[in-house]
């Protein structure tokens, strides 16, 4: 029998429209979570909701830029709205872009490192502060931020997606303290490579850099990503907020 840990709780998935977001979005309506699929992919998110209605899963959809303040505020106001008890439980940042891949930092323009920080950590602090603030009226929330294993330690020849997924991770560090003596809890994921379509359309060479310093020299899968990122998220996860917590088959260990 399926757990209903999230029976009645209203939840928010950025990039959930596929990949990453799409499995932990699925997960938590499996779980009875009522969840809002923040994409800016109008087609991705059709699909994937007919897919879930399909499944007989609670799921709903808005075009958001999370970039963008203002597509962020009527994103999460008409999911607040949807909810009976008008209430967000949890909010659960996927969106991201990979930007240049194997290309020394000489190689990358100042525009794709601009839109990579506006997407990946500028969305990031959007998604994080408008969530907490539509969670303390009623002082209980899980905030979760995917940073990346290359936030840690630094993929050579992506030097804008480490710089920013760096960011995240220290982000999620000084709010979870800043909250911590509250019913809200922000942590991250940081993962080694996960098998998804972004990865896909990474450059070969770099999908190989970054498998081989996996001690268990194989990607993570979807199914992994999502029961952690649900656990972190539900209510048993209660004393812990402000880490980020280590997916990548061995390669970082602390």
């Amino acid at each position: 029998m399926t757990e209903r840990r999230f029976e009645n709780q209203s939840a928010i998935v950025t990039g959930g429209a596929d990949g990453i977001g799409k499995a932990i979005a699925r997960r938590l309506a499996t779980e009875g979570a009522s969840v809002t699929l923040f994409d800016l992919s109008e087609e991705n998110t059709a699909a994937t909701l007919r897919e879930f209605a399909g499944e007989g899963l609670s799921v709903h959809g808005e075009k958001v830029d999370i970039s963008d303040e203002t597509s962020v505020i009527a994103g999460l106001a008409a999911t607040v709205a949807r909810h009976p008890g008008r209430r967000l439980d949890i909010m659960i940042n996927c969106a991201a872009i990979v930007g240049p891949t194997n290309r020394r930092i000489t190689e990358v323009t100042t525009e794709e490192f601009d839109l990579e920080h506006a997407i990946n950590l500028r969305g990031t602090f959007l998604m994080t502060k408008q969530a907490i603030l539509a969670m303390e009226p009623n002082n209980y929330g899980r905030v979760l931020n995917f940073a990346s294993i290359a936030g840690k330690e630094g993929n050579a020849g992506m030097s804008p997606y480490s710089a920013t997924k760096a960011g995240v991770i220290g982000l999620v560090k000084s709010v979870g303290k800043e909250f911590a003596e509250t019913g809200i809890t922000v942590n991250a994921i940081a993962p080694a490579v996960i098998r998804t379509p972004m990865v896909d359309g990474i450059h070969p060479d770099q999908v190989k850099y970054m498998t081989d310093k996996i001690p268990m020299k194989r990607c993570g899968t979807l199914d992994e990503i999502a029961a952690l990122s649900c656990w972190i998220v539900s209510k048993e996860a209660s004393f812990c907020t402000g880490f980020t917590f280590d997916l990548s088959g061995g390669r970082a260990v602390y």
